[in-house]
Formats: C-alpha cells, structure tokens, sequence
C-alpha cells in the first residue's frame, strides 16, 4: 500500500544543477543534473513555454462546432484540432480564447466558458493549457497568421466531432481532452442531446 502523495508539496527530487541549453521566443531547454526519488543521480530535461496554449471549442445553438486543420511541421502530418493559440504568460487566457476564435474561424462569441486547465506533456515539459467553450456565436473576420495560411476550417456537429476523437481522428491532446470533457459535462455547459 502506498501513501497519498497528492497532498504531499515536497518533492522527493533534489536538483543539483540546472543547465541551460536552448533558448528562443517560445521555449527555453534546460538539462538539470538530480537525484532522483531512488536515490540515483541522473539527467533531466525540461521544457519550459514562454506561451501558454489555449484551445476553444465553439458550439452553436444547433449543436455544431468547428475544427481548424492544419499541417504540423514537428508531426510531419495532417491534424484536425480545436481552434487553439498561444497566450503570452501574463495575458489573460479568455481574452486571448476570443483572439484565437476569430483568427482561426472567423467566428465571435458572445459567451466564453472556460471548461479545463492541464498539463498536456507533463513528463518534459511545464507547458499549460486551458479550453474554453464559445457559445453565443456570431460572424466575424477571420485573420490568419503566416503559419496558419494552410488551415481549413470545418463545420460539423458536436457528436461528429467526439467520434473523430474515438476514431483517432484527433491526436491533439487539449483537443481530446476538450472535447471529451465537453462530452461528458454536456448537459452542464450545452443543452445538446
């Protein structure tokens, strides 16, 4: 039987020395050197985000939603995904959600819910991210960024969107982990059957 760590503040690791390897506009690469919960020494890398990544599922009042496509050079493949941005750390997340929804969409809502906030890779990385629900939609103008010039968006109903989830249609981890969460708090947020 093991203890309840999820109270636990203290980490049973102990950093030694932290090395910094890389660094641009949107990440920094850190090797520290640690002991680990063992006892051993060893080798860390961690990845911090100058960003944090925000995803938006729209939901009209027929149920639908919208998906953004695009090519994800680090994948080397296709990926229909929620509409999603980066927010600058001290930016806040629902004002950069109502950005991100009509660059991508084109679409305005009039409400902004925010649904989750996880940790997509926290094995690496520090990285955050948060989903918001947009409701009350209305057209805007979409405004795509250079690396954006290949999205496609699609409309499709809400369900359709869950099924491409359980397919494996959609890989992105915030996107899964929105629309499933969506899905099974439905009747909290929407009124879709």
């Amino acid at each position: 039987m093991t203890d309840d760590k999820d109270s636990k503040d203290e980490s049973p690791w102990k950093t030694l020395s932290t090395q910094p390897v890389y660094n641009n506009a949107w990440i920094k690469v850190e090797e520290h050197q640690v002991i680990n919960p063992g006892g051993s020494n060893g080798i860390y890398g961690k990845v911090s985000f100058k960003n944090q990544a925000v995803g938006i599922i729209p939901v009209d009042k027929d149920g639908n939603t919208w998906l953004v496509g695009q090519f994800r050079y680090t994948l080397n493949q296709w990926s229909w995904e929620i509409p999603m941005g980066g927010s600058p750390n001290k930016e806040d997340k629902m004002k950069t959600a109502i950005r991100e929804l009509e660059e991508e969409t084109g679409l305005k809502a009039g409400e902004m819910t925010q649904l989750l906030h996880l940790h997509p890779s926290n094995s690496i990385t520090d990285e955050q991210g948060y989903v918001y629900l947009a409701t009350d939609l209305s057209e805007g103008v979409q405004q795509l960024e250079d690396t954006e010039k290949d999205i496609q968006v699609k409309k499709l109903a809400f369900d359709d969107a869950v099924k491409m989830v359980q397919n494996g249609e959609i890989t992105d981890a915030i996107s899964v982990a929105g629309i499933l969460f969506l899905a099974l708090n439905r009747n909290q947020y929407i009124n879709l059957k």
